[in-house]
């Protein structure tokens, strides 16, 4: 049950993802990589202890793409479940993720940026039956838990620690919550309307990582809940990420109510 009260040297970022993968182009540099590096620019205490714990300041400033390979299982509600393989390319400061697998009978390829979601190449959408009606959740889910530490300064939200930790299978959290912030919800000023009315992100108190996230759109009485586990890095520059994801249903108040799919590395 989770319970919901619960210089680095200056260069000029290019990065952006486009419906065609994760490329760079000149474009307005990302406010993540801005604030990152910016020494005027105060990060609150936790979201400091989250970005040093997964991988460090440094790391993260440098974090342009991580990109590699799962095995995949989707579970249906009648307990059937489909196995495949996913390669991600994430861009965390971008607030970007690609999803790309081959399926038996075509490629199959996904994305979301900043906020918006595209089917980018998909001839046979029931090549995936448990999993068609959730590609969104999917995406926004890993993204959310593999860039953790660097949401806290995307803007989106306004974030703010619960004082009173919570327990969540035998271990001690730090709840954050976080709101749509208010010049999101002007919508000529952002690049889509926020989908997410809530989220919390649950600090782990014995190492600061953010290993659990609940995510609510309550318009749309959708509730999820993100878990990862046991932390590796990923390519050469640092940025820790959980080898094991697993996603879930929850109800309004974070019950647990069924798995919705389990992310495994892919051992080389």
């Amino acid at each position: 049950m989770i319970n919901r009260y619960l210089k680095i040297s200056c260069f000029v970022l290019l990065v952006c993802f486009t419906f065609a993968g994760c490329e760079r182009q000149k474009i307005e540099t990302p406010l993540v990589y801005q604030r990152l590096t910016d020494p005027n620019f105060t990060i609150a205490d936790y979201a400091s202890a989250a970005i040093e714990a997964a991988g460090g300041h440094q790391a993260w400033t440098r974090a342009e793409k991580l990109e590699f390979d799962c095995v995949v299982t989707f579970y249906g509600r009648d307990d059937s479940f489909y196995l495949t393989e996913h390669h991600y390319e994430i861009c965390p400061l971008a607030n970007s993720i690609l999803v790309s697998t081959q399926e038996p009978l075509n490629k199959f390829v996904w994305q979301l940026s900043e906020g918006q979601f595209g089917i980018i190449k998909a001839d046979k959408q029931d090549d995936i039956p448990t999993a068609k009606s959730i590609y969104r959740d999917f995406a926004e889910s890993v993204l959310m838990i593999t860039s953790a530490p660097v949401r806290f300064l995307d803007g989106s939200f306004v974030f703010a620690k619960v004082p009173k930790p919570v327990k969540i299978k035998g271990f001690w959290y730090e709840p954050i919550q976080g709101a749509p912030s208010a010049g999101n919800m002007q919508l000529d000023l952002m690049p889509a309307k926020p989908y997410w009315s809530e989220v919390v992100f649950y600090q782990n108190k014995e190492n600061s990582l953010v290993d659990t996230i609940w995510l609510a759109n309550s318009g749309e009485k959708n509730f999820l809940s993100v878990r990862g586990y046991d932390y590796t890095v990923v390519g050469k520059g640092g940025i820790l990420v959980p080898t094991k994801i697993e996603i879930s249903r929850t109800d309004a108040r974070g019950n647990l109510l069924n798995r919705l799919a389990e992310i495994n590395f892919k051992k080389n």
